[in-house]
């Protein structure tokens, strides 16, 4: 691999919307990286010139009609063919950090403890969730139909088969998209054990010390155990262990009214426990406004989930094979019993005995690693990705930085983190999904905004579906006419954030979401009809109109 940087200082360029387009016509085969400016007229790029040629990059600007290449220089920079660097963590972070690192000729050194290869998401997060969601969402489905005339039925019959179903699918996604990804690969270790950061370039594991250029720091997160008067004496479960479960419990607490705690919580209803949720904040998802989280609680207790706010737990015991949890809610002391307790209360980092406070890098007040910008740490040469920042803690995020950070590392093209359009996702069902500020957030940016609230039951589809439970929520921003975020409730309503982020990102009016082609009867004409909504009233319009 011969890599080379070029800067092309280009004439046309107007706004940030040419710079995109011309990054667009950059993304080709042989273009490692590149970063363009309008306000510089320039783009650096990164390239293989064993691919593609300069020419052949300057051609690629210059055919656009719109824009030219009035200069080439290179830039100088120093070889990373030789380069080592030293990945702690195992997990999504950690894939994509060495995918990138070896595209830019970057030998590795991975070492892993703790969680086997995959890291959270594959072995006890995402997919061991998700999948138990959707069984849990069959048999809820098979039990409450929404037509007449049809008789349908389901139940759980062996819980032990749908755990082993699970373990086998993770088993067979950590094979073949993280063991194999990486098996025959070039200038690649693994090593398995703790490693401990001995200095600013090196680390012992094994009583081997491995020494290398930079250190990527992608250690995750594990759940956070709140300090309790006699949780630790009790056989507690987490949101990990939980999955693991051989037989369905009768009744089941769940600490906590997060995304984590409620997802686990409906799951485990819906397969025929009795849950009660029991949240210290007066709300469950107390980051969210009221309209949205009053609407989920109302949907989760119809299912018959107990769900108790306000909490100041007291105690927590076990008495005859069951637990006590007795805590004072509205200043009176309630004891509340079940089979299963399940503690879903947030996450902690996992930076203990690293020796990052050895070689002097930054931790926040709850332990996880401060970063800047470009994901580097107090410390120059260590970088960290992932949950161990302790925000945006979902797995794309985790494979986006640890990318970014390599190439901010070997790059001389430095790119900042940008989060502004991350769509996110709670699994309950209905889902709610987000992307952008809400109003507490643009009113805290003074922003002059307005918002068009659009229930589920003027949305085509989800009437012919005969469930119309939710809404969709659209924030603009009144000067421009952009949006700038979305809250959604809707059974999947997840399938419809991404024309809303893709709006958001790229800074798409109202008016041009209104414009475009919405097919009748799918779901996603409800984002447009909510987007018509801003300055008309639904309730007086023909289908389809506009």
């Amino acid at each position: 691999m011969k890599t080379k940087t070029i800067q092309l200082n280009i004439k046309g360029m107007t706004c940030d919307h040419c710079a995109t387009s011309i990054e667009k016509y950059l993304d080709v085969n042989g273009i490692m990286d590149k970063n363009v400016s309008h306000k510089e007229s320039r783009a650096k790029v990164t390239f293989d010139e064993d691919k593609i040629s300069r020419d052949k990059i300057e051609k690629l600007v210059n055919e656009s009609g719109q824009y030219k290449v009035i200069g080439i220089s290179e830039i100088k920079t120093n070889s990373v063919n030789k380069k080592h660097l030293i990945i702690i963590g195992g997990g999504s972070a950690a894939f994509a950090a060495t995918i990138q690192a070896r595209e830019m000729g970057v030998k590795i050194t991975m070492v892993n403890d703790g969680l086997p290869i995959g890291g959270t998401c594959v072995n006890v997060g995402c997919v061991p969730s998700k999948t138990l969601i959707r069984a849990a969402e069959e048999v809820h489905r098979a039990k409450n139909g929404h037509f007449k005339g049809i008789e349908t039925g389901g139940q759980l019959s062996n819980f032990a088969k749908v755990i082993e179903q699970k373990k086998e699918m993770v088993q067979t996604l950590r094979q073949e998209k993280y063991i194999n990804v990486v098996k025959d690969m070039d200038d690649f270790r693994q090593i398995n054990g703790r490693a401990n950061i001995v200095s600013t370039t090196s680390i012992k594991v094994n009583s081997e010390t491995i020494r290398g250029d930079n250190i990527l720091v992608v250690t995750g997160a594990r759940p956070h155990i709140p300090n309790i008067k006699g949780l630790a004496d009790v056989p507690y479960l987490d949101n990990e262990s939980a999955f693991e479960l051989e037989s369905l419990p009768k009744s089941i607490i769940v600490l906590g009214g997060r995304y984590i705690a409620l997802e686990i919580a409906q799951m485990f209803s819906r397969l025929g426990s009795k849950v009660t949720v029991l949240q210290r904040s007066d709300r469950i998802l107390p980051a969210e406004a009221e309209d949205l989280t009053n609407e989920l609680t109302n949907h989760l207790e119809n299912e018959g989930l107990n769900i108790v706010t306000g909490n100041q737990f007291q105690q927590v015991s076990e008495q005859n094979d069951n637990i006590m949890v007795e805590s004072i809610v509205n200043g009176k002391l309630q004891r509340f019993k079940s089979e299963k307790i399940i503690v879903a209360t947030g996450r902690t980092p996992n930076t203990n005995n690293l020796g990052l406070d050895k070689v002097g890098v930054k931790l926040n007040d709850k332990g996880f690693i401060e970063v800047n910008d470009y994901l580097q740490s107090s410390v120059s040469s260590i970088y960290a990705a992932g949950d161990v920042l302790g925000k945006n803690m979902f797995v794309y995020v985790a494979a986006y930085e640890g990318k970014l950070a390599v190439s901010n590392i070997y790059s001389p093209i430095k790119k900042k983190s940008d989060y502004t359009a991350l769509p996110w996702v709670i699994f309950t069902d209905p889902q709610i999904a987000g992307v952008g500020l809400d109003e507490v957030q643009a009113t805290e940016q003074k922003i002059d905004y307005d918002v068009s609230v659009l229930p589920l039951s003027y949305v085509p589809r989800s009437i012919a579906a005969r469930d119309t439970r939710g809404f969709i929520k659209l924030i603009r921003n009144k000067q421009t006419n952009q949006l700038i975020g979305a809250r959604i409730l809707a059974p999947e309503g997840s399938e419809l954030l991404m024309e809303v982020a893709t709006a958001v990102k790229f800074g798409i009016t109202v008016e041009q979401l209104k414009e475009m082609f919405h097919p009748y009867l799918t779901l996603s004409e409800g984002i447009k009809l909510a987007a018509i909504g801003f300055n008309k009233n639904i309730k007086e319009l023909s289908c389809c109109a506009t």
